[in-house]
């Protein structure tokens, strides 16, 4: 059962990220981060792990600073989840300027946390996957809007073909470590390239 952890979280989510919007969308940070919460539970996750899924984009868009309040707050489980699930962090990836610094930034911090994920432990590949899950199945259905459609992929920094580069590893890596959610990714990672 969820308690007044999961409360205290969905506020804290919507505290860190309330000027925060999607990629190239006018859609609030804070239902990506539900959405997120709510594939953890539908695959089995646990409250520490719903509540990471809340928390798990606070460092890395919000700054460093977030570790040790949700380290204080949330304990020390939630801390690490949310912790492995960042790939850089908001101070990190503003010292990239150029397109090219921050096309080579993407690139690295991306093939490091492939690499890390080959080890991530269980508590935090379900997040990870969960993560990535909601973001594929966001980028299939705006590939499908006739108003978006391939142009999605302009929102990214690895554009259409890093893009999908980084989708079929993560499904390659989820599928392979046996992660709850990884067929479903690895159908949507198959449905962008289409």
């Amino acid at each position: 059962m969820l308690t007044e952890r999961f409360t205290q979280a969905v506020d804290y989510a919507r505290e860190a990220h309330a000027s925060q919007t999607r990629k190239g969308t006018s859609i609030p940070y804070i239902a990506h981060l539900l959405g997120v919460a709510s594939l953890v539970l539908d695959h089995g996750g646990d409250e520490d792990q719903a509540i990471a899924a809340l928390l798990h984009d606070v460092v890395e868009d919000q700054g460093s600073h977030h570790e040790a309040l949700i380290r204080n707050q949330f304990g020390e489980r939630v801390a690490d989840i949310v912790k492995a699930c960042t790939d850089g962090t908001q101070e990190g990836k503003a010292a990239a300027s150029t397109p090219e610094e921050k096309r080579r930034d993407w690139e690295r911090r991306k093939r490091t946390y492939l690499a890390h994920l080959e080890h991530a432990d269980d508590d935090a590949l379900l997040v990870s996957g969960c993560d990535k899950l909601h973001n594929a199945r966001a980028i299939v259905g705006d590939l499908r809007d006739p108003e978006i459609g391939a142009a999605v992929f302009e929102r990214f920094t690895g554009k259409r073909d890093g893009t999908l580069w980084y989708y079929r590893e993560l499904a390659r890596i989820f599928s392979a470590r046996g992660v709850a959610c990884a067929a479903a990714l690895a159908q949507a990672a198959e449905n962008m390239r289409a």
